[in-house]
């Protein structure tokens, strides 16, 4: 049995401390379904300035943040959609099956949608959809983005950072470059529908005969202690 959390929340911080918890403290499959207010959300391994226009970000008060899973930078607004999933696995695991997992549910809504070899997805050739995954010990997290209703020009502006003409202070940096794809939404490719019809369907499909469940007051304050000490931390954000 799955336990499925549609969660209430809106805070990037938040979220990626509670994939951390769920991961590393619990031994439940998960499925949670999550949105954030405006967020860039970058790799483990990456650069805040190879990946990010950090100063129109605060401008436009957009949060920074960074993930524990590897993988490319991303935008998060209310009209994108997030998906996780953590399960105990007894041997490597195949992540392609999320990906086909998230293929069946866009299928099922009318949309032809194709994964390629780095478990992105695509609608007629444009990105929708990014993921990342981590391992640990027999526990394995898969979560991407579905860009729904996104605000795609804020997208554009906050993971195009400024040029960095320091060749040698480029070249001391160590990252994980993002690998930059054209996107769309995908409201674009639907006849009709809100972002929250959209979370409603996602969630029906990936909770149907599972454990519908919020989260707990203890897990709460668990979360919000390691969102405290870890996530907002200025050292975990910019200092990597």
């Amino acid at each position: 049995m799955i336990r499925c959390i549609y969660s209430p929340f809106t805070e990037i911080y938040f979220h990626l401390a509670a994939e951390e918890y769920l991961l590393k403290q619990g031994n439940e499959d998960i499925f949670m379904l999550w949105q954030d207010t405006p967020s860039v959300v970058m790799g483990k391994h990456q650069s805040v300035q190879l990946e990010v226009n950090r100063e129109w970000a605060e401008e436009q008060q957009i949060q920074i943040a960074r993930r524990f899973s590897g993988g490319g930078a991303v935008y998060h607004d209310l009209g994108n959609v997030n998906l996780t999933f953590i399960e105990t696995v007894s041997r490597l695991p195949d992540f392609s099956l999320y990906l086909h997992r998230i293929l069946d549910f866009l299928k099922q809504i009318g949309l032809p949608a194709k994964g390629d070899e780095r478990l992105g997805i695509y609608l007629n050739g444009l990105k929708i959809s990014g993921s990342a995954q981590c391992l640990y010990k027999d526990r394995v997290l898969y979560h991407c983005t579905l860009l729904y209703d996104t605000d795609l020009t804020a997208l554009h502006q906050a993971l195009n950072p400024e040029p960095m003409v320091d060749d040698e202070t480029l070249s001391s940096v160590y990252a994980v470059p993002s690998v930059r794809s054209e996107v769309t939404n995908i409201r674009r490719h639907l006849s009709a529908g809100t972002v929250t019809d959209f979370k409603e369907k996602a969630f029906q499909y990936f909770s149907k005969s599972q454990s519908v469940s919020a989260f707990t007051r203890e897990e709460i304050e668990a979360v919000n202690q390691l969102r405290e000490e870890k996530y907002i931390q200025k050292e975990w954000i910019y200092s990597r």
